[in-house]
């Protein structure tokens, strides 16, 4: 399978794999599938046939049997022995993926890997933001058929993401790595010349898919739910590519090629690191192809057990993540020299963080001096708590003990001598309401100011201070995220945000109290001034209008102050391209008393020179992410990063473009039976 190819990258793959030769078991299964020559259509690459061998090598090496093996390619030779060999036909994969769901038992893993080309075509149920369905060429695929309304033979993913519910339902882990282009838009001009490179993609004009076809309305897809990670090898405006070997005359794709290499090597690594990994390795040609990657898997590690964190490079003394990914002032963060696996070299502190850099302070260890580094989150700075002025009495005394609260508040932290205090607890209706700085209760109607609410076996000590905590978290979060979006001379719509209210039905048990049907009614436009009621969704229609690739996330901040993450879930994917749109739903608990919540959409344009998208998600949670040694780390690392809200600062303005764009929407409650 090597023979062809240079000595020196065939020893270190060998030498690599046969670390791995007993790592998995039997219940590791794979369907490989190489499409370099098509019978209809004048579209064929050099390179998959070589890819599945080169998979196939790879996958043996991390110990899954030939015999679980079914490889279907155009060209058969040179395949382990005891694989299931066939064609990739249309029919052929469709049968070896049925068998291998049927094959495969509850806790197993499957691999699915395709190579070959792919493409668009008009979208079948209104599931996709871009108007397009991707689909995927076997060698059998033929042109458009009018009369079928699709490319005959053609792969869809809704197909795949079908067999995909049908799998993880059955609690199989699935592993999906497609190495071809699975978007046509944003298509660049390329060297002509092979020798630069092919493309693996068909434009859709390329296949008769006509022009004028009517759009089908967005409606949004659901989600996957169970253990699953999917690795592509261009993100969703970008082809995928396939070069020569040096001058062995052997294609690989760029992307199958890189990962082999780091999967041949990465001991130890999770998948979210072997992204990280290949994406550096690849080659920056002619064309940007960066690979992507997503999945509730995306932390684990590799056909293993436990999670793992993400690593980032380290360009000379700057570390390229800063807030957006977690990290703090003061914080310390642990070295690698691989982007995957591998032991820590040493750690180093943080000085100066922004948005998406941070200055490393301290000096790198001897052993990093002139090689590439590589950072993972350590020790988060301990964070400034929020600080309570004396208290005040909102109603008479009238025989409620407001002894408890009078203790709980005087143990809670006071500002320094000459500083303003962040809340004024107020005593009312036999509760401790929790007003701003100015002390005014419920200024944004009646029950909007928190409430410290005694659960469990919490005392009013215990209460407050978990009710502090909660409100640090997010109102230093809001206060970081303000900042990171800043302020420019011109405001350019980033992300356009329609949200549809669908009324929902409360359901009173006297036992289990209130709860939520799960079902809606019709939906209208949502009018903020009319608020909503409990159980009803809001599904949000986010389309970017900019001419870049936004991550987008969505956060909820509920009117106890708890920050709730809403999207993406699940590590999927959450960049969305110039044009296209995508769907993200909420439902409204049931409402007891009025208040004033929001949602925040957040977008952060793609990072050009790594793979790894901007997730914010984690944000919303006081634990942020586990540390580099596995265990997790409570700190509120917000609390430290808010600057001086001099006149200076408030009044700047920048010519930069912003690291964030941040977009508030108001929530208004209205109690039940509230009209």
């Amino acid at each position: 399978m090597f023979s062809r190819m240079k000595p020196q990258l065939t020893y270190a793959l060998t030498a690599s794999l046969l670390f791995w030769s007993t790592t998995l078991h039997a219940d590791t299964r794979a369907v490989l599938i190489g499409v370099g020559d098509y019978e209809y259509l004048d579209a064929d690459l050099k390179g998959p046939p070589n890819d599945v061998r080169l998979m196939a090598e790879v996958l043996s090496g991390r110990g899954i049997a030939p015999e679980a093996m079914s490889i279907l390619t155009t060209d058969p030779a040179n395949l382990p022995a005891g694989a299931t060999i066939a064609a990739p036909t249309r029919a052929g994969i469709f049968a070896a993926l049925d068998k291998a769901a049927t094959d495969a038992a509850p806790g197993d893993t499957l691999v699915f890997y395709f190579s070959g080309h792919g493409s668009q075509a008009p979208d079948l149920n209104g599931d996709e933001g871009g108007g397009y369905d991707e689909i995927f060429l076997p060698t059998d695929a033929k042109n458009w058929q009018g009369e079928i309304g699709m490319v005959e033979n053609a792969i869809i993913d809704d197909e795949l993401n079908l067999w995909a519910r049908a799998l993880l339902a059955r609690d199989v882990k699935l592993v999906g790595i497609i190495d071809a282009c699975h978007s046509a838009t944003g298509f660049r001009a390329i060297d002509p010349d092979p020798a630069a490179g092919v493309a693996r993609s068909l434009p859709p004009d390329a296949l008769g898919i006509p022009d004028d076809l009517p759009p089908v309305p967005f409606t949004g897809a659901a989600e996957l739910s169970g253990d699953f990670v999917f690795l592509y090898s261009s993100q969703s405006d970008e082809r995928s590519f396939e070069y020569p070997l040096g001058d062995t005359g052997i294609w690989h794709g760029e992307f199958t090629l890189r990962l082999a290499q780091v999967l041949a090597s990465a001991e130890d690594a999770t998948w979210q690191q072997v992204l990280a990994a290949t994406s550096d390795a690849m080659i920056q040609g002619v064309a940007r192809q960066l690979p992507d990657a997503e999945g509730s898997l995306l932390q684990e590690r590799v056909f293993g057990e436990g999670a793992g964190t993400a690593r980032y490079r380290i360009t000379g003394s700057v570390l390229q993540a800063g807030l957006l990914q977690g990290f703090a002032e003061g914080g310390e963060i642990v070295l690698f020299a691989s982007g995957a696996g591998g032991e820590s070299i040493g750690s180093v502190t943080l000085g100066k963080v922004g948005a998406r850099e941070a200055k490393i302070s301290d000096p790198l260890p001897q052993v990093a001096k002139g090689a590439t580094l590589w950072a993972a989150p350590g020790r988060l700075p301990d964070p400034v708590p929020l600080t309570l002025a004396d208290l005040v009495r909102a109603d008479p005394e009238d025989g409620l003990d407001y002894g408890p609260w009078d203790a709980a508040v005087a143990a809670a932290p006071r500002p320094v001598p000459g500083a303003a205090p962040d809340l004024v607890p107020v005593l009312t209706d036999g509760l401790l309401a929790l007003a701003g700085p100015d002390a005014v209760l419920d200024a944004r109607g009646p029950g909007t100011s928190p409430r410290v609410v005694v659960t469990g076996g919490e005392t009013e000590a215990d209460a407050l201070e978990r009710v502090l905590s909660t409100m640090a978290h997010a109102t230093r979060l809001r206060d970081v995220l303000a900042q990171a979006a800043g302020r420019g001379f011109t405001k350019t719509e980033v992300i356009s945000v329609a949200i549809e209210r669908r009324p929902g039905t409360e359901i009173t048990d006297p036992v289990q109290g209130a709860s939520c049907s799960g079902k809606a009614g019709a939906g209208v436009a949502h009018d903020p001034a009319q608020g909503v009621n409990g159980c009803d969704q809001l599904w949000l229609t986010l389309t970017n209008r900019s001419g870049k690739a936004q991550d987008v996330t969505v956060l909820y901040l509920a009117s106890d102050m708890e920050v709730l993450p809403i999207w993406p879930s699940q590590n999927i994917v959450n960049r969305i391209a110039p044009g296209e749109a995508a769907r993200v739903g909420l439902q409204i608990d049931p409402v007891s008393h009025a208040g004033v919540e929001e949602i925040w959409i957040l977008a952060v344009p793609m990072n050009e020179s790594h793979a790894l998208r901007t997730d914010l998600t984690p944000l919303a949670s006081a634990t942020l992410r586990g540390t580099a040694e596995g265990g997790s780390d409570a700190a509120l690392w917000l609390e430290s990063q808010i600057a001086p809200k001099d006149e200076t600062s408030m009044r700047g303005f920048s010519t930069k473009p912003a690291d964030l764009t941040m977009i508030r929407q108001i929530v208004r409650l209205n109690p039940t039976n509230s009209e």
